[in-house]
């Protein structure tokens, strides 16, 4: 993982952006890359939450592409500088925030809570959903 100093503001990568760069060829892996290049190169801080790794085991295995699992994993701990972990504060957030939006998952959930306990403010998803809540900033383009 890079190591930045702490001060920077951070991004949060969804599970989507290592799945469409390790994946087939579609519109968004470009785009993808370019986002991650073009954040990296403005020394952004970019980081995820456990989450977003069992959202990965939990795709890849019910598609029945156990393979892809490592490269989407090596990929994006190739681009955070951290990964938070997820406790029952988080959980708590995360129900706070689901009962708050309809139309969420809870996975977003609790990526929201994590980004709120956090302080992080922007995402990197091509999930249109996070364009539901206020004081959060969707990377897509």
């Amino acid at each position: 993982m890079r190591k930045l100093p702490r001060a920077q503001p951070l991004v949060f990568i969804d599970s989507n952006v290592p799945m469409y760069l390790v994946g087939a060829e579609h519109p968004n892996k470009p785009l993808a890359a370019a986002i991650l290049q073009r954040l990296a190169s403005q020394g952004e801080r970019l980081v995820t939450d456990a989450v977003v790794f069992q959202e990965i085991l939990h795709r890849y295995s019910a598609i029945r592409r156990t393979e892809m699992i490592q490269p989407a994993f090596n990929v994006l701990l190739g681009v955070v500088d951290e990964v938070f972990p997820i406790d029952l504060g988080c959980v708590e957030s995360a129900k706070a925030v689901l009962l708050a939006y309809s139309g969420l998952s809870s996975r977003d959930a609790v990526h929201l809570a994590v980004m709120d306990i956090r302080s992080v403010k922007s995402i990197v998803s091509f999930d249109a959903g996070f364009d539901t809540v206020g004081g959060v900033n969707r990377i897509f383009a």
